[in-house]
């Protein structure tokens, strides 16, 4: 399976997340293998995997143990966008053996999450594989861990939406209550893009709750708006949306979306649908870190 986008990989962020996830875990030492495991040691493990499903985050495992010992051999047997099954390998990695315990559980748990939601957002893809809709995650992530979630959306086949409230506007329900009415709300977008020009390209999804507020968000001059987001509207409506949309501008679905519903929301004809479903519900895949006697 291809990661269907290149996923910007930034290596500082990942070092700055490494170094902060190490501190937390380890801070002055591991007390243990300090005590019993000598410092000149080197062992070599494997990752065995103990689940079904699409293998995510071989390379955050690949930079922490580069990170903790230069000398690292890594030897991958799968890659990242695998699918995989019980009782198979997906690395081996010969370091420093206090280096390697400190890696371990770090290691563990970013790449056993990141397998879970790759596995879900593969399934979700595949649902609607033959129709002409794309899956979007949420903001709806782990806090401190959202860049390496929406990576494992990446790594299984759906797409990523709007890394943070920085990088594209959304007026939601409570931007509009709070503006006076969503009317006001995408005028002063409007305005505050003129004044700040490093937002000039910005995209602009509408959240609308029914199809009065659908009609407003039509009503701007073309190029104001650039999506609409039925939220939580009923089927007969969406489909009602979708038509007098009518390709004006993209449209979205989100609010309640699964695998049971998927479908029929995507054969509305609509261009994108947002489940937080991806990030908030995958189940963790079963992996371990086996020293090899």
């Amino acid at each position: 399976m291809e990661i269907p986008t290149p996923f910007h990989i930034d290596s500082d962020y990942i070092q700055q997340f490494i170094e902060q996830a190490l501190y937390e875990d380890v801070r002055k030492g591991d007390i243990t293998a300090l005590a019993c495991i000598p410092s000149n040691l080197k062992n070599k493990a494997v990752l065995k995997i103990k689940d079904a499903g699409v293998l995510a985050g071989m390379e955050l495992a690949r930079r922490v143990f580069f990170y903790l010992d230069a000398d690292t051999i890594f030897t991958p047997f799968k890659k990242d966008g695998d699918v995989i099954k019980d009782g198979e390998i997906a690395f081996e990695v010969t370091c420093n053996t206090q280096a390697l315990l400190k890696a371990e559980r770090l290691v563990l748990n970013a790449m056993q999450r990141m397998s879970g939601i790759a596995t879900l957002s593969n399934t979700f893809k595949s649902e609607v594989s033959d129709l002409h809709v794309t899956i979007l995650d949420t903001r709806k992530t782990t806090p401190m861990f959202r860049y390496f979630e929406k990576w494992a959306v990446a790594i299984g086949g759906c797409a990523n939406y709007r890394f943070g409230l920085y990088d594209w506007f959304m007026i939601k329900d409570n931007h509009a209550d709070a503006s006076g009415g969503l009317k006001n709300a995408i005028e002063r977008v409007t305005q505050y893009k003129l004044v700040h020009p490093e937002t000039k390209n910005f995209g602009l999804t509408v959240e609308v709750r029914n199809l009065e507020e659908l009609e407003t968000a039509l009503a701007m001059p073309q190029g104001v708006v650039t999506r609409v987001m039925l939220d939580n509207f009923a089927l007969p409506q969406m489909k009602k949306a979708v038509k007098r949309v009518n390709k004006q501008i993209q449209t979205e679905i989100s609010g309640g979306v699964n695998l049971k519903n998927l479908r029929r929301f995507a054969l509305t004809g609509v261009d994108y649908i947002s489940s937080g479903a991806l990030t908030h519900s995958a189940r963790n895949l079963d992996l371990s870190l086996k020293i090899m006697k």
